[in-house]
């Protein structure tokens, strides 16, 4: 699993506060400022998810134990998986 990086988060959060604080204009239908807030609520609640689960990392343990052949046909195989968090 890839580490999510923080740096997307803080551009989103900074150009929502670019937009929001900075820039007076408004298009017809669309305010600029509403839209800055948003992205920077969006970014802020990003960047806090990425920081919240990007501790936590499982580590996964594989074991594989096979019987020998028996008379009745082949052996059996049996894999278990521990999964332990930090």
């Amino acid at each position: 699993m890839n580490r999510v990086s923080i740096a997307a988060p803080v551009i989103i959060a900074a150009i929502g506060l670019v937009l929001a604080l900075a820039v007076a204009d408004s298009f017809e239908g669309v305010d600029l400022v509403m839209i800055g807030w948003i992205l920077f609520g969006a970014g802020l609640l990003w960047g806090i998810v990425v920081l919240a689960t990007s501790g936590r990392k499982q580590s996964v343990h594989r074991t594989t134990a096979t019987t020998g052949h028996t008379q009745q046909g082949p052996g059996t195989t049996e894999e278990i998986t521990e999964i332990e968090g930090r």
